[in-house]
């Protein structure tokens, strides 16, 4: 037995990783590369292994960098099952639905950029016509007129007949639903047969709703190999779901192999304990000079966590009422899915909101926001108030538009609540905002460039790292040492190349046996 990694090897996105027996390839995640445009898009069209050969999937969990790419494996001829907890099943169906609506949508907005560059570009008359005037006025008339996504197919017509690239996105709405068939929800603690003598148990990860570690068991000629992937691994003591599993039962302990994530392997956060009065310091500091708070968050998994602090807050009355909006559809649905999950809890949330029959998801001063009229009319509330949307890093989504209104207003703050990856606009707002809150915010506020124009930030930017869903160094010791599993050798993935290797040499350091696989490489079991 050998496992092979094909992604998130010394970057964070892109999880994607094989198992292969003497009968069997099993795919661990299937995630979509994220970062700058040109480098993902050439990295998510190529999928590293046939479709085709893999016996059945296990997904770690919802997120993107895990699942995006699943849409493209069944299109391309994958016909087993995707094992997963039963939340994750549930919270997949919109994120990849989503995933699907923002591929189309992009992959509209770039064909209708080069035809009108080509238009601009093109002669009418003689002998060089390619397009007739009339036409070229009509064409024009239609693409200023309905934009880009109604007459998407007239433009893809005009770009083949002229020899020019249509993009496509890389899976449709039809290709998820068609993905979506294959899902197997399991309970945690639950064995299931994933193969020929192959099976598989999921324990709680604590990352997010339905994350899950995977305990993968082949027996044969007498002998059973065991590989613990660990997926994304949370923080302990966090509200909402349960910690990470320290207790593994008996069969499962001898781990020949741990593949495990090093996100912030060489990093500390703040601890959990300070991030409910870190947070109403920003919120009173930000009410009392009268500004507005704007939150980028993801929708699965952070928005919930914001909403039960702040109903925690105002419960209290530790806060002033301001007015909450979660501005992200997504966010919404997901949120319903979090309230379908009860099961996964942990004493907490029972114990300060389920015992009393108060949905910890619900509150008088919270409102989700859908329609687009609506985002936009936030943009002109005048009165302090809080908005929490998507994107989480800032590559997209509604957030933008509230950025561009508010970040001028050195009254108002941005806060990060959570990753930031390499080359997306939200590492860039934070590294800026950043290093100007050390300059003492003296001189000239800081350019930021988005929506083709630039715009001084002179709202205050904040970070609070205690919010990550990812186990720092610390917390993904507490997993190797205080549970009770004995582990022959680890392989580190997904983290950043600085972090993955500083968290091997302290892993080293504590006599632990360890790899840090390049892509395509594999390590026998």
């Amino acid at each position: 037995m050998h496992v092979s990694f094909y992604g998130a090897t010394r970057e964070v996105t892109g999880s994607f990783h094989t198992l292969t027996t003497d009968h069997d390839t099993i795919l661990m995640d299937c995630g979509l590369f994220q970062g700058r445009r040109k480098e993902t898009e050439a990295k998510n069209r190529v999928l590293p292994v046939d479709p085709k050969i893999l016996t059945n999937m296990i997904l770690s969990h919802a997120h993107i960098d895990h699942s995006g790419r699943l849409p493209m494996m069944t299109k391309d001829g994958f016909t087993g099952r995707v094992f997963c907890s039963r939340a994750t099943a549930a919270a997949s169906a919109y994120l990849l639905r989503d995933t699907a609506k923002i591929q189309e949508g992009d992959a509209s907005y770039l064909n209708y950029k080069t035809a009108r560059s080509f238009l601009a570009k093109v002669k009418t008359g003689g002998g060089k016509t390619v397009i007739s005037g009339e036409d070229m006025q009509a064409i024009k008339k239609l693409l200023k007129s309905n934009h880009h996504i109604l007459r998407d197919e007239v433009i893809q017509k005009l770009l083949r007949e002229h020899h020019l690239e249509v993009i496509r996105p890389l899976y449709s709405m039809t290709d998820v639903d068609q993905a979506l068939e294959y899902f197997h929800g399991v309970p945690y603690r639950e064995t299931v047969t994933i193969g020929q003598d192959l099976h598989c148990t999921f324990y709680e990860a604590g990352h997010i709703l339905g994350s899950a570690m995977s305990v993968i068991q082949y027996t044969a000629g007498g002998r059973t190999r065991t590989v613990l992937y660990s997926g994304d691994i949370g923080r302990f003591d966090k509200p909402i779901i349960k910690d990470p599993t320290l207790d593994f039962a008996p069969e499962h302990r001898n781990i020949d192999l741990m593949v495990m994530e090093s996100t912030y392997g060489n990093r500390l956060h703040d601890p959990v304990q300070d991030m409910k009065p870190q947070l109403k310091k920003v919120l009173q500091e930000t009410f009392d000079r009268g500004g507005s708070v704007i939150i980028p968050a993801f929708a699965y998994g952070r928005t919930q966590e914001l909403i039960y602090f702040l109903h925690e807050l105002y419960m209290a009355g530790e806060v002033p009422p301001m007015p909450v909006w979660v501005d992200s559809p997504l966010a919404t649905e997901i949120t319903h899915v979090f309230g379908e999950h009860p099961e996964t809890y942990d004493e907490d949330t029972h114990e300060c909101f389920l015992s009393k029959g108060i949905n910890p998801f619900d509150f008088s001063q919270l409102q989700f926001v859908q329609s687009v009229e609506e985002s936009m009319a936030l943009n002109r509330e005048k009165k302090s108030h809080i908005v929490i949307a998507g994107s989480g890093m800032c590559e997209g989504g509604r957030v933008l538009h509230h950025l561009r209104h508010k970040i001028h207003d050195d009254r108002n703050t941005v806060l990060i609540v959570g990753y930031m990856g390499q080359n997306t606009f939200g590492r860039h707002l934070q590294e800026i905002g950043e290093k100007y809150n050390g300059e003492g915010r003296r001189g000239p506020a800081p350019m930021v460039r988005f929506y083709n124009k630039e715009y001084p930030l002179r709202a205050k930017v904040v970070t609070l790292g205690g919010f990550s869903a990812h186990g720092d160094r610390n917390e993904l010791m507490r997993v190797l040492k205080e549970s009770n599993l004995a582990i022959k050798k680890i392989a580190l993935v997904h983290g950043e190349e600085e972090q993955t290797l500083a968290f091997a040499d302290y892993l080293q350091a504590a006599s632990f046996n360890v790899t840090v696989p390049l892509h395509g490489q594999s390590v026998e079991v």
